[in-house]
């Protein structure tokens, strides 16, 4: 699945270690699936916070004399794919910011539901903003709070966010990483040994990250916890009520790298269930299955050991495609889809095909993948989805559709079938796609397909901001 879904970001933090910010890259690198908008560094030296922030991709930002002069023990860094605030330089984080107490910097994963409401109640009390995004709130709570700490300001203006957050703060001496009570979005902790008798530690958005730098993983930052690396080692804090985890499934089926290890399992045996569970309950008289790559992989994968049919690649995926690209004045057929992936004549000639995806989102691009498969001579193509249909949109981090955008919302599945011209259509069941976890659906959101939000917006400042999100996703 390409240009569907994004999620909103990646954040990356080193505490204790001589090339923090070398660390940083590196992490950031392992995570640049998760956005490829922007990316920054900020780092501490005990004296100051020093900040590179850039659009582009990882590798291009950070040269060997960027690093250099990110010197110090302790770094934070963000990769950006923008679901709120616009697509500009001054959305880039981290954010570094000078308050009563010193200087500080964020950065943040998630979508704050109630961003709009607290902007306009700082603004009328004299706030002044420099970006769109919804982390600046985060940092004017912090700073207009009367609490003497920081921890104190931390945790009274995350009292008041709405939404998901994972979060990780740097000042002069310290990183503090936090992630919201319901749990949202993924945090893992990890650590390494410095010299012989002391530990750096490492928080980061998937546990990818740590295996590149071989951190050894530790846990995941639990829900409603922060947690404090500074002169007195790790600290623990649970500040805020518990309440029900509200985890994202959509981590599971498409966001996560394969080799990353999420609440508890690992991605990729996760994703080939799904595939064989999918096959359970939509098997099809056919030839081979074959995944769109690379994120229908595993499924197709299990979907191929379960059903008996034999994998083929008749999708082969260009892994080199930059953001942009100039499109010939002579038209070809299905330009975008085909820059991105080409059908090979010689495993589809001929053949019923079961070509397996993660998810439908409007179902154009199902169409374009169809039709080339055909092209290429495939006899009859069975579209399989490891996912339930997809009928809300989200207001906690990830880059959706609008409801009305979303052909899942308003058509059956045998509608979208037509649509996207597919021999049949099938979708995991809501019910199959817990099948991993024997079934149960607690401790999990699934909005996305259920349309059953965990934060409710009931409230007349809950309620305009989701407006606002609709109309900034049309704009």
């Amino acid at each position: 699945m390409f240009d569907k879904f994004h999620d909103e970001c990646a954040v990356m933090g080193i505490f204790g270690h001589p090339e923090a910010a070398n660390m940083v890259y590196l992490g950031l690198y392992a995570l640049q699936h998760r956005g490829q908008e922007s990316s920054g560094i900020v780092s501490s030296d005990g004296k100051a916070l020093i900040s590179h922030r850039q659009m582009g991709l990882v590798a291009d930002i950070f040269k060997e004399d960027v690093i250099k002069r990110l010197e110090g023990s302790s770094a934070i860094g963000h990769n950006r794919y923008s679901t709120s605030g616009q697509s500009h330089l001054k959305n880039a984080q981290p954010f570094v910011v000078e308050y009563a107490q010193g200087p500080i910097a964020i950065s943040h994963n998630g979508n704050l539901v109630n961003a709009g409401m607290l902007r306009d109640e700082l603004e009328a009390y004299g706030s002044i903003f420099q970006s769109t995004s919804d982390t600046e709130v985060i940092i004017h709570l912090i700073a207009t709070s009367k609490e003497a700490t920081l921890m104190g300001r931390i945790v009274e203006a995350l009292s008041r966010v709405r939404g998901a957050y994972s979060l990780l703060f740097l000042t002069l001496d310290r990183m503090i990483a936090a992630r919201d009570p319901m749990g949202f979005r993924p945090l893992v902790l990890g650590k390494f040994k410095v010299g012989r008798n002391r530990n750096g530690y490492v928080v980061a958005s998937e546990s990818c990250a740590l295996d590149l730098i071989e951190a050894e993983y530790l846990r995941e930052v639990e829900p409603g916890e922060i947690i404090t690396f500074g002169p007195k080692g790790m600290e623990s804090l649970k500040p805020f009520p518990p309440v029900p985890h509200a985890k994202c499934i959509f981590e599971y089926i498409y966001f996560s790298r394969p080799d990353s290890n999420l609440y508890g399992r690992n991605v990729y045996q996760v994703r080939k269930e799904l595939g064989r569970q999918l096959a359970r309950e939509n098997p099809v008289q056919a030839d081979l299955v074959t995944p769109v790559p690379d994120s229908g992989v595993p499924a197709a994968i299990g979907y191929s050991e379960q059903s008996g049919l034999p994998l083929e690649f008749g999708l082969i995926r260009n892994h080199y495609v930059g953001r942009t690209f100039i499109e010939p004045q002579q038209s070809i057929r299905h330009f975008g889809v085909k820059i991105k992936l080409n059908a090979q004549r010689e495993v589809l000639k001929g053949k019923r095909v079961v070509v397996v995806d993660d998810s439908i989102v409007r179902g154009t691009t199902s169409r374009k993948i169809i039709r080339m498969l055909r092209d290429a001579g495939a006899k009859e193509v069975h579209m399989r989805i490891s996912s339930p249909p997809t009928i809300s949109p989200c207001y906690y981090g990830i880059d959706t559709p609008t409801r009305s955008e979303l052909i899942a919302s308003s058509s059956s599945v045998e509608e979208i079938r037509k649509f996207i011209e597919a021999d049949s259509l099938g979708y995991i069941s809501r019910e199959g796609m817990y099948g991993f976890l024997d079934g149960r659906t607690d401790g999990f959101c699934d909005a996305c397909f259920s349309g059953n939000y965990p934060v409710h917006f009931d409230d007349e400042g809950h309620t305009r901001q989701l407006h606002l999100f609709e109309a900034t996703q049309q704009r």
